[in-house]
Parts: structure tokens; C-alpha cells; sequence
């Protein structure tokens, strides 16, 4: 039983940072989704893949994890880059 620990991204369609400071624990899946031969979902019998755990900080998510014996893997937020340009830059 393994999980990753990560940080909630900001979503490309919204402006606010609400729910961005939150860290999940999601457990890797432990076998490949395959058709589901009348319907052509794709599924598994892997439960764990549907628990989606949230903390409110990386500290309180490794703690869980140590505490319940899950190995995890953190994956470490990427660097903000912010575009700086001026409104003339569109009419050069």
C-alpha cells in the first residue's frame, strides 16, 4: 500500500487561490484499469484508488501516513512563475 503526498495546483480556469494551501494523500493504484467488456468503462477492483485524503499541511499528512504505516512519496510543489508585461506590450 503506497501513497503520493502533494499539494492542490490552482486550476488554469480560476483566479483565486482558495483550497490551494491544501495537501492530499491518494493512494497509487495497485492494478491497471482494464474495459469493462459490456459497457467499455474502464475500471478496477482496486478500492483504495477512490480515497482521496486532505490535510492542512504536508507535516499533518506525513504524520498520518507514519502513523498508519503507508509508504508515501512527496511530491514537492513546483516553483510560481509569474509573466510580468504591461498592457503597451500588446500594441508593439
Amino acid at each position: 500500500m503506497a501513497a503520493r503526498i502533494f499539494q492542490i495546483p490552482k486550476n488554469a480556469l480560476q483566479s483565486g487561490k482558495a483550497r490551494t494551501g491544501t495537501w492530499m494523500l491518494e493512494f497509487v493504484p495497485a492494478e491497471a484499469k482494464t474495459p469493462d467488456p459490456l459497457t467499455g468503462w474502464a475500471g478496477s477492483g482496486d478500492t483504495l484508488e477512490q480515497i482521496k485524503l486532505g490535510f492542512p499541511s504536508e507535516a499533518a499528512a506525513r504524520a498520518y501516513a507514519e502513523r498508519n504505516g503507508i509508504a508515501y512519496n512527496v511530491v514537492p510543489t513546483p516553483p510560481k512563475t509569474l509573466k510580468l508585461q504591461a498592457y503597451a506590450d500588446n500594441f508593439r
